[in-house]
């Protein structure tokens, strides 16, 4: 009779570990991933870069209001600091002091001014927040540039909010 206690296991024959795989880079066409209502998902950063991918990256007829609202802000705001935060794109006067922020939903862009209690007149959308009023934007609505300028413009010069 064989003692069982004296075979010892076969080894595993091991094949050689592969080489790994060198890492993609990333496509610069590679589209952004497009969060909950059509949000472009821009990774945070400050200047006029990321503002523009957020832009670029916004869905259909959103893209070329971004761009009109962009460029109002600028004219507007000779100088405007900007940056992308929480997914959004912010405009200031100081660094990481912001009067103006928009932001993709599904069916609108939501533009808020963070001191809009105090623009004359009121932006028409109220806010939880005592100061901040919005102004939603639809696909089929027309942008008042001239009363857009003038909330840009007085916004700018209210103290901001800090980030």
């Amino acid at each position: 009779m064989a003692d069982k206690r004296s075979k010892k296991p076969a080894k595993a024959v091991r094949k050689p570990a592969a080489a790994p795989k060198p890492a993609k880079p990333k496509a610069a066409t590679q589209k952004p991933k497009l969060l909950s209502g059509g949000n472009p998902q821009i990774a945070k950063g400050y200047g006029d870069a990321p503002v523009q991918a957020y832009i670029a990256a916004m869905p259909g007829w959103k893209r070329d209001a971004g761009r009109q609202l962009d460029a109002l802000i600028e004219r507007t705001v000779p100088g405007v600091s900007k940056a992308v935060k929480w997914n959004s794109p912010l405009y200031g006067i100081e660094n990481e002091s912001w009067f103006l922020s928009f932001h993709c939903f599904t069916k609108y862009i939501k533009i808020a001014f963070f001191r809009g209690s105090s623009l004359h007149p009121v932006p028409p959308g109220a806010s939880k927040q005592k100061e901040v009023r919005y102004l939603d934007l639809r696909e089929d609505d027309e942008l008042d540039e001239a009363l857009f300028t003038v909330w840009v413009k007085q916004a700018s010069k209210l103290p901001g909010v800090r980030m």
